[in-house]
């Protein structure tokens, strides 16, 4: 059940569902989690709107990943290859890519109306 945020230049205009679905795709593959399980956002933005590391282009994409604590690095490592992979056949070289993951464990995550994940049956299994 990850929430996910893409930030990136002005050269995904036009891509937006291409870019949503590159990342949503590594994320089913990586972490094993249902095609419904969908929250994702593209923030885009000009050169003057945003201060990117020397030496990179308006390609430059940050995925930063809010995720149930639980995964094992297997799991993770998957996720950037995959990551890197699908931006990758977008024009985005892998060097332009940063991939931050912000683990919180279920009882900190309130769902369906209110409830900590923690005492709900989510579907699937967050321990892969």
């Amino acid at each position: 059940m990850p929430s996910t945020r893409i930030t990136t230049g002005s050269w995904a205009r036009g891509r937006e569902a291409s870019v949503l679905e590159a990342v949503q795709n590594a994320l089913l593959s990586a972490l094993k989690i249902p095609d419904y399980d969908r929250d994702i956002v593209l923030d885009l933005y000009d050169a003057n709107r945003r201060i990117i590391p020397t030496g990179r282009s308006e390609r430059y994409t940050r995925i930063e990943v809010v995720l149930f604590s639980g995964r094992s690095l297997d799991a993770k490592r998957s996720l950037y290859q995959a990551l890197v992979a699908n931006l990758h056949d977008l024009g985005v070289p892998a060097s332009e890519i940063k991939i931050v993951l912000i683990e919180a464990p279920p009882e900190d995550w309130g769902l369906r109306g209110g409830q900590p994940a923690s005492e709900i049956d989510l579907g699937f299994r967050i321990d892969v």
